[in-house]
């Protein structure tokens, strides 16, 4: 399964244009596009199945929240969705974003919930195990480091000079990797996606194991 070039020409055309009566003209356009991407993630869908247990994948609606934003354009700048894996046992979700310029594919865990938050910031703090899955080959081949957003020095209750506070002061845990228009043209990309999403598990295995379980280890299912 291939990515049409006419998912990036649309949105090209959609940055220059993004109003309602333009979109409304050019809504088969985007179904056709839609189409691409949703036949698209269900092949990529089935590979993953082979290696992992998949819930479910989505597509984010294209219409934007304008409500608190001073952008009021109507439309997203990109398609973009994610694949839920199965089961409690099983944490984080694969994520997928097309977009002329600017297409990434990554995973991992961008909002936790403050208790979710929490364990991990404790295991961080009591093991080192997460500094042997970001520096393994197909880790630093495919994303390079382990990403996201956190707080300027230390969470409460941590120590600020901790050996790992690097990792403590995050509250977003992500990888992405961004590939250009040409290389997502390429019939060789799903084989790329794929690849990419295979090298997320390791991390993905060791986060669940680490939300599921309590501080002595013990599972919480």
């Amino acid at each position: 399964m291939i990515i049409e070039p006419k998912v990036f020409s649309f949105f090209k055309n959609l940055a220059q244009n993004n109003n309602r009566p333009w979109f409304h003209e050019n809504k088969k356009s985007y179904a056709a596009v839609r189409q691409n991407i949703v036949d698209f993630s269900s092949d990529i869908k089935s590979r993953l199945s082979l290696s992992d247990s998949i819930e479910l994948g989505k597509l984010f609606r294209i219409n934007r929240d304008v409500r608190f934003s001073k952008d009021k354009s109507p439309y997203k700048s990109n398609i973009s969705g994610y694949f839920k894996r199965l089961g409690e046992e099983r944490r984080g979700s694969y994520y997928f974003s097309f977009q002329p310029g600017n297409t990434f594919i990554g995973g991992g865990f961008y909002g936790p919930n403050k208790d979710d938050t929490f364990r991990i910031r404790k295991e961080f703090e009591m093991d080192n195990t997460i500094d042997s899955i970001v520096d393994s080959p197909d880790f630093r081949k495919y994303f390079g480091e382990l990403i996201g957003d956190g707080v300027a020095t230390a969470p409460r209750g941590f120590d600020k000079n901790h050996p790992n506070i690097h990792w403590i002061r995050k509250k977003q845990w992500y990888v992405l990797r961004k590939f250009t228009d040409k290389q997502v043209l390429d019939v060789s990309f799903s084989d790329e996606v794929h690849q990419t999403y295979l090298a997320i598990r390791p991390f993905f295995d060791y986060m669940s194991e680490v939300l599921t379980t309590n501080l002595d280890g013990e599972s919480i299912l």
